[in-house]
């Protein structure tokens, strides 16, 4: 519950002001309900996944001070009694003791119970400053570090060539994520995505997640480039009297024309068709497969024989070794 005192300290003050309201918990939520929430808006307002969002960058920043600030025991304790003012306790100077204008109006012994003899170096420490001149800052044992995070993900054909959203399970620092990552459309085997701020945090900071994108094999269509292949299925008549079929592209469905006499491997083009990308445009290049009927009846069989007299000579009559 909270007393007077705790209620005073968030009196007219902004929402990014109070830290709870920022993060959408309440003042006695646990860690683990801290943490939650923070992953879950830090997720929502990334600035990467919110290019066209001007205040995303604004509103991720306000939700990392009050992460920053509420994962800590020691900062929450200290937010929780005296408000967002408790940063400029950091500087050590007279103010932060309540003697100079402006103070806080506090003595050190009611943070320290009373402790006369007090390690000003274990002070500044604690609070995020240094001991004097030439001090270093030390990490504790165990403590996170910023990092960036190296991982792989397989996307369909289709995804690669147009572009969408994907899942993946982003280990950072021994702690499994689920993170939903906006693939660009035209992502090639191998392409390299970084994405800023979604590595491994410590405090305030976090490194970046360097994406390997991997294209699943499509069972029909191969992507070469930005351009794409098919292999298409066509009868015995279809090759010998032309036609027009129908084919899927990532464009939606096109007529195809099949030309009259057409043989098992002709190639043809369907000019822009295949990967669009802010570089360039392909093209879905069609290599035309004679299939032949599963059964024929003996008059159909007749009547291929009887074809065999319009070829005229050996088709094979030009390969040597």
């Amino acid at each position: 519950m909270e007393s007077s005192s705790d209620r005073s300290c968030y009196h007219g003050k902004s929402m990014s002001e109070d830290y709870y309201k920022v993060l959408g918990v309440g003042r006695t939520a646990s860690a683990e309900e801290i943490s939650k929430a923070y992953r879950k808006l830090a997720r929502k307002y990334h600035p990467d996944l919110n290019p066209d969002d001007k205040n995303a960058k604004k509103r991720f920043q306000e939700i990392q001070t009050a992460y920053d600030c509420l994962s800590d025991e020691e900062k929450r304790k200290l937010y929780d009694q005296f408000g967002p003012g408790y940063e400029q306790m950091k500087g050590g100077g007279p103010e932060a003791s309540g003697a100079g204008p402006g103070g806080f109006g506090f003595d050190f012994n009611d943070i320290f119970g009373g402790q006369r003899s007090v390690d000003l170096g274990d002070i500044f420490r604690q609070f995020g400053g240094a001991a004097g001149p030439g001090a270093r800052s030390r990490r504790a044992p165990g403590a996170s570090r910023v990092a960036d995070v190296e991982a792989e993900i397989t996307v369909p054909l289709a995804t690669a060539v147009l572009g969408g959203h994907a899942e993946i399970n982003v280990d950072r620092g021994g702690i499994s994520e689920a993170l939903r990552v906006k693939i660009p459309a035209g992502v090639h085997e191998g392409k390299k995505i970084r994405l800023r701020g979604q590595g491994q945090a410590a405090g305030n900071q976090a490194g970046d997640l360097l994406l390997t994108v991997h294209v699943a094999p499509h069972p029909h269509f191969k992507l070469i480039g930005h351009d794409l292949e098919l292999k298409l299925p066509i009868t015995l008549v279809e090759a010998v009297l032309g036609a027009k079929v129908d084919v899927p592209t990532p464009g939606g469905t096109v007529t195809l024309t099949i030309p009259p006499r057409s043989q098992s491997g002709k190639r043809l083009r369907v000019k822009g068709q295949g990967v669009r990308s802010s570089q360039k445009t392909g093209d879905l290049y069609i290599e035309l497969q004679i299939r032949l009927p599963e059964q024929l009846t003996e008059a159909q069989l007749e009547q291929l024989r009887s074809l065999a007299s319009a070829y005229g000579s050996d088709p094979r009559r030009d390969i040597h070794w």
